[in-house]
Formats: C-alpha cells, sequence, structure tokens
C-alpha cells in the first residue's frame, strides 16, 4: 500500500469513498481477503479490514476497546481524558455501561413512537418553507440537514438559533485536514458551548434529554453511579453530532440515489401506504448509503483472530463499514440500491455494546422523511451536480441541486 508523500503515512482508506461505495481498493482488499495499513481521522496508524464477519468481530469482541488507543499526535494523556468523558463511542466498560444505561429508556422504539407527531410537523414546516422558496432548491439545507438538527435540538434541549453554529462545528470534527491545533480549539469551543447548556439544565431542568439526566443522576458523582458535569456535556456533544450528522446525510444521500434510479422512486413511491416496505426501505437506504464509512479505530488488549488474520496485542484496527455492508456474503447485486430487498444484518449503526444508541430515532426520521418528500413533491428532479464531501468519518453532501 502506498504512503501519502507527504506525511509518509498511510493513505485515509477507510475515510475515502468512490460516489456512494468504498474506494475500489477497498472493495479489492475485502475480496481479496486482506488487511491494509491506513491512518485514522485523528492520525492514528492502523490496520483496515473490510469483511462483513471482520467488522462485526472488530466490534463486538471485547478484546477489542478504546483504552488501549495510542494517543493521537500532538494530544497529551489529560487531553484525551477530557476529550473522552462522555463520549460513549470512545469509552470502554463500565464506564460505558454506566452512561448507555441512563440513556436506554430515552431512545427505545416506544419512546419513539411518542416523538412521531413532532418530527411529522418538523418534516412538514421544512417543506413548507422549501416549497414557498421556490426551485431550484439545495436539499441540503434546505430540508436534509434542518429537519434532524431540529429534532435533536428538542431532544437535548438545545435552543434552535443556536443550530448554525453547532452544526458547523460538527461538521469540522469529522473532518480528516485539521491540524492538532485546529482540532484542540475546535474542542474547546464546543465544550464550552456544552458547559454553558449544562449549567442552564443544571438551573432549570426541563423535559428534555439533558433535564432528566440532570434529574435522575444529576445529584451523584460519577463513582456512585451518578453524573457529573463534563459527561453531561461530554454526552451532549456527542447526541448532537451523532443525532443530525448521519440522518442528515443518509436523506440526500438516499434522495441523491433515488433521482438517478427512477425505477427505485417509483418502487418507493407505490409503497408508502406500507408501513413494512417503508421499514424495508429506510433499511437499504442505511446499508446502501452507509454513512459512517468507518467505525471508530480500537486497540486489541490481546492476541484476537480476524477473519483469517491473527491480530497481536496492540494493534489498532478500524472497520470499513461501507465496505462490509456490501460484502457479497450478505446477498447478491449489493452494489445496486433495492428499496425492495428484505432487511439482512447491515452494520450501518455498528454493532456490539456500541450499536448506534439512536438507532430507533434515525429510522423514524428517515421514515417519515422520504415518504413526505416524495408525496409532496413527485416530480423532483436532480437541477445539477452533487458535492460529496471527502475523507469525512461521515460520507455526505455538501450541496443537491433539486427542482420539481
Amino acid at each position: 500500500m502506498s504512503t501519502d508523500q507527504a506525511t509518509d503515512q498511510p493513505p485515509r482508506l477507510g475515510l475515502r469513498r468512490d460516489g456512494l461505495a468504498p474506494d475500489p481498493a477497498v472493495t479489492a482488499m475485502r475480496d481479496a481477503g486482506g488487511t491494509c495499513p491506513v491512518t485514522t481521522l485523528v492520525g492514528h496508524r492502523a490496520t483496515l479490514v473490510a469483511g462483513h464477519a471482520e467488522a462485526r468481530t472488530v466490534h463486538g469482541d471485547p478484546a477489542f476497546g478504546f483504552e488501549g488507543l495510542p494517543l493521537p499526535p500532538g494530544v497529551g494523556p489529560a487531553e484525551l481524558a477530557q476529550r473522552r468523558t462522555g463520549m460513549l463511542l470512545a469509552l470502554d466498560p463500565p464506564h460505558h455501561t454506566r452512561l448507555r444505561r441512563m440513556l436506554t429508556g430515552s431512545f427505545t422504539v416506544r419512546a419513539m413512537k411518542a416523538l412521531e407527531p413532532r418530527i411529522d410537523a418538523i418534516v412538514e414546516q421544512a417543506l413548507d418553507a422549501m416549497g414557498s422558496a421556490g426551485a431550484p432548491a439545495d436539499l441540503v439545507t434546505a430540508f436534509a440537514l434542518p429537519v434532524p438538527s431540529l429534532v435533536i435540538c428538542e431532544l437535548l434541549g438545545v435552543p434552535y438559533d443556536d443550530r448554525d453554529e453547532f452544526t458547523a462545528r460538527a461538521e469540522r470534527t469529522l473532518r480528516s485536514d485539521l491540524t492538532p491545533d485546529e482540532r484542540r480549539d475546535l474542542f474547546a469551543a464546543s465544550s464550552q458551548y456544552m458547559a454553558s447548556l449544562v449549567a442552564r439544565a443544571r438551573r432549570e431542568p426541563g423535559d428534555d434529554l439533558l433535564g432528566m439526566l440532570v434529574r435522575e443522576h444529576g445529584d451523584l458523582p460519577p463513582a456512585e453511579g451518578g453524573i457529573d458535569d463534563d459527561e453531561l456535556a461530554g454526552l451532549a456533544n456527542l447526541l448532537l453530532v451523532a443525532g443530525h450528522e448521519t440522518t442528515s446525510n443518509v436523506i440526500a444521500l438516499g434522495t441523491l440515489e433515488l433521482l438517478r434510479e427512477p425505477t427505485q422512486t417509483a418502487a418507493l413511491r407505490a409503497s408508502l401506504d406500507d408501513p413494512a416496505a417503508l421499514n424495508r426501505a429506510v433499511e437499504e437506504f442505511l446499508r446502501y448509503v452507509s454513512p459512517v464509512s468507518a467505525g471508530f479505530p480500537r486497540a486489541a488488549s490481546r492476541d484476537v483472530v480476524v477473519g483469517d488474520h491473527e491480530i497481536p496485542a496492540g494493534t489498532v484496527v478500524t472497520a470499513s463499514l461501507c465496505a462490509a455492508n456490501r460484502d457479497p456474503v450478505l446477498g447478491e447485486d449489493l452494489e445496486s440500491l433495492d428499496v425492495t430487498r428484505e432487511p439482512g444484518p447491515h452494520v450501518a449503526f455498528g454493532y456490539g455494546i456500541h450499536h448506534c444508541l439512536g438507532a430507533p430515532l434515525a429510522r423514524v426520521e428517515l421514515r417519515i422523511a422520504f415518504s413526505a418528500l416524495l408525496r409532496r413533491f413527485p416530480g423532483l428532479a436532480l437541477a445539477g451536480e452533487p458535492e460529496f464531501r471527502h475523507e469525512h468519518l461521515i460520507h455526505g453532501l455538501e450541496a443537491l441541486p433539486v427542482t420539481w
């Protein structure tokens, strides 16, 4: 595998995409049953795996964890510990177990069902505004981004007027071209903002998620099963980023593929009154889009076998989720979108104890968003070329021009 001549590091293959597909080199590696060295988002040198079974092992085997990861370039132990505070996706048990248990009840299917009327209203308001502004429009800024942003704002009690600020920070957080100093400044700005939300929730805990955590767990220190302000801020930051970035980009990329494939659009339009068919389509969008290109890197705490590969203790490993979701072992013609496909065991939400907590919310939002968009604009069509992101942890579009 070649290296980046400017840095003498392996390429960021785990983050690279070819449209919606993995980088061709990753697909070829998966099909050959191989691995390759890569550089991760924060600069770790890691081993990339790409098969479906391998991805599930890396995400599900307790031999892989976060505490054994080396320090990112330019980051000291104290700074890393601060960055990881409250970040479920970077914690091992028992800290992960304690924090996740606090949140699980808020993201059940039943809890998300109760949110449906409000999500319906948010979607309709966005479509009203898009229609009033007239065609052409950028679907990303007019619909795909504001809908999940407003939903997660309401869930967490974040003022909607702050949406543009936090979405801009979230997008930068996921970029691969930040210097250590830029990433440090970005973390500091996010922490300061989240601390202000936590302070407000401490003063006046509302009916939102932060208010619930303060009322139910905020009186005890972490060592006694409670939660402190730093953990609250870390959790809020994670949920804000993960809660709108992934869903937003599945809406945008899924719509792009529908507009490129009229037969798929017709099939989905014919199923808008069939909840089971809509659910199948949502799972196919998640599998095919795979918004999280590669899972968070983990370090092997002992020698472990992944697929046909012996991974020595201490090795940093990351899995290509987008390649794993197109692994031929899962079925036929997985390089194509088929909204009628029976759902399979995709890893778009990860796997194991770190399986995405917000998966039920994402599914509800996607079902409502795609259904409402197709009903409202039967003549929806591309009005220009989409603008893809490059080498982001969460793949997506910067812009998607549409008309109707």
